[in-house]
């Protein structure tokens, strides 16, 4: 089992490194250079990292291996644009892996994490998204109870790309 931890305000600069990296290992051949550039430079920054993990609504843990940061998950209130989603809705905000430790369990060990986070106080709908080619993602989210809900474009840049919202129903 990959060793995970919360992340802590000393980990931004990892979590801004590794957020870029992970993004562009995944979705970097989507975009031209100058709209990749234009969300790294709003995303994954050391400022945007710090200023998240500084908000108690917000959590974050990083997965290592060897003393090198290999995934992280991010999670929160719900910000997705269904009209379903209620105030009291959490949200799995982010979960990316180093391509090079893909299916090593850390992605299973980060989810289970945010999952226990999102539901400390008791059951509630939990909502994330995932881009609509991303079956492998939608397959792993599937194992946790969450199921397509709707569609909306997720902007990077200039260009909007086909996301879905997936929902999970609050389980006693």
């Amino acid at each position: 089992m990959i060793p995970i931890r919360r992340a802590t305000l000393l980990d931004a600069a990892t979590l801004a490194e590794l957020g870029a990296a992970t993004f562009v290992e995944t979705f970097g051949h989507l975009y031209t250079p100058e709209d990749l550039q234009a969300f790294l430079d709003e995303s994954h920054t050391v400022e945007a990292y710090a200023k998240t993990l500084a908000n108690p609504d917000y959590a974050l843990w990083l997965a290592e291996l060897d003393g090198r940061a290999i995934g992280y998950a991010q999670a929160g209130p719900c910000g997705l644009p269904h009209a379903d989603v209620r105030p009291q809705d959490g949200e799995l905000k982010r979960l990316y892996i180093r391509a090079d430790v893909q299916n090593s369990g850390s992605g299973r060990a980060l989810m289970d994490a945010a999952m226990a986070w999102l539901l400390r106080d008791g059951p509630r709908t939990l909502w994330l998204s995932v881009w609509s080619e991303n079956l492998g993602a939608q397959r792993f989210y599937a194992r946790y109870g969450f199921a397509f809900a709707g569609e909306y474009e997720f902007i990077v840049g200039a260009q909007r790309d086909r996301e879905f919202m997936y929902r999970r129903p609050a389980q006693a």
